[in-house]
């Protein structure tokens, strides 16, 4: 080697590891010697858990991560399921490596999610600058349509990036290969209005690009506009947009994705059978341990309970005159059967008589005066609805009949059998109290 040769080094250091690449000219221009250790002192105590060597939590949920998704990645291809899978990754190669060796292992195209910061306040905390960002697309979106992936880009936080920065990052991600380009509220900041102009200049870049792209709206309920605003998105040329059932996300959750397939039935923009979705929202409330609120849409135990006299009368009016169509309408924007269920008449203070009587009849109990005035007294003295067992029982013959006549009929018998015990038993109740009242006197 003379003098004039150099060698290159590549060093990675910190309190963890060290690795070291080494050029070797001597052996050649592509020979390299690598070199890496770890500080034992630092590394063993985070590897270690109860259990043994990397039994640490962080390491055991790695491992139990890449086995879900390899596991429902071989359901959908062994049930024939009609999913589409995809996976969010950083912008970085070694984030898309796991995803494609999934996807070679199952057979199953999976879309590689590749996502990066764009606004302006995370450029500023990450110490990021546009080229930056450029570059981690070209590279990401590279590797992962040479290796055979879908790319979908996600630009998060695009609804509080500038629109130069937005049409540069997409374009280029669209020029190296992207399918589709996903629009974020990352934060939940879009109102609907925002949402829409937001989707309609991005819609614009893709039609400059000349390619099929299509456009995907990530929402979040930050400021409680998720749903609109992903209508909205709708409205403006989104092909595609992402929820989560009951709206379960970071900090107050996404878009709820029941309620976004209810708003698209209503809207006429989708004919899909969603008889099913209460049982569906039921189900991740049990696997997520997230319970569903009384009044939430559609699915809440509430959603379809009538109370109030005036709203209930027209309902029993309608079931009477055996229109189903009118009743499940009639007082309510959302109908019942197209999601599986029935509207409920309850009982309350808000209630009239009718309330009782047809919530008697429904359950095949003839609506006499008698039971019909103490469960509508009942109701009126509640400051409630009333339960269904609650009301049951009031329909019953009232116990204190059947006490007094219990008591009647003993009466003979008590006064024959006991004789003098129970005036004793008084007596001597009333001279135990006398002692205490004078044992009290007496310490005063």
């Amino acid at each position: 080697m003379t003098k004039k040769q150099t060698v290159r080094s590549f060093e990675y250091k910190n309190d963890y590891l060290y690795i070291i690449l080494r050029q070797v000219p001597e052996e050649g221009a592509q020979a390299y010697l690598y070199c890496s250790g770890i500080n034992i002192s630092r590394f063993d105590p985070v590897c270690w858990g109860k259990a043994g060597i990397c039994s640490n939590p962080a390491f055991k949920g790695l491992q139990l991560l890449r086995a879900d998704v390899a596991a429902l990645c071989r359901t959908i291809v062994d049930e024939k399921l009609k999913i589409r899978p995809n996976c969010a990754a950083r912008t970085m190669i070694r984030d898309i490596e796991p995803i494609l060796r999934c996807a070679q292992k199952t057979g199953l195209a999976i879309e590689a999610c590749l996502f990066i910061g764009s606004s302006a306040i995370r450029r500023y905390a990450e110490d990021w600058t546009i080229d930056t960002l450029l570059r981690h697309t070209e590279e990401s979106v590279t590797f992962a349509v040479r290796e055979g992936l879908p790319v979908m880009y996600v630009n998060e936080d695009t609804i509080r990036a500038d629109p130069g920065t937005v049409s540069r990052l997409y374009s280029t991600a669209i020029g190296f290969g992207a399918e589709r380009v996903c629009v974020t509220d990352t934060v939940g900041h879009a109102t609907p209005h925002g949402a829409a102009a937001l989707v309609r200049h991005v819609a614009a870049v893709v039609r400059d690009s000349g390619a099929e792209v299509g456009i995907d709206w990530h929402g979040h309920r930050d400021r409680g506009l998720d749903l609109a605003s992903t209508l909205a998105a709708v409205s403006a040329g989104a092909t595609r947009v992402h929820g989560c059932a009951l709206g379960i996300g970071e900090r107050a959750g996404n878009t709820p994705m029941d309620l976004i397939l209810v708003n698209l039935k209503l809207l006429g923009w989708i004919d899909n059978d969603l008889t099913r979705l209460p049982e569906y929202c039921r189900l991740v409330a049990e696997g997520c341990h997230v319970p569903i609120p009384p009044n939430y849409p559609v699915v809440g135990s509430d959603a379809y309970e009538t109370g109030t006299g005036v709203h209930a009368a027209a309902v029993i009016k309608a079931i009477r005159r055996g229109d189903a169509w009118l009743a499940d309408r009639v007082y309510s924007g959302v109908p019942a059967s197209d999601f599986g269920l029935r509207q409920r008449i309850r009982v309350g203070p808000m209630s009239g008589r009718s309330n009782v009587i047809f919530w008697l009849e429904d359950r095949g109990i003839e609506p006499k005066e008698d039971i019909v005035s103490r469960i509508f007294d009942a109701a009126k003295r509640s400051d409630r609805l009333l339960e269904d067992a609650e009301i049951a029982a009031l329909a019953r013959p009232p116990r204190r009949v059947a006490r007094a006549g219990r008591r009647a009929r003993g009466a003979g018998k008590v006064a024959r059998s006991a004789g003098g015990r129970r005036p004793a038993r008084r007596a001597s109740a009333r001279a135990s109290r006398a002692a205490v009242r004078r044992s009290a006197r007496s310490h005063r």
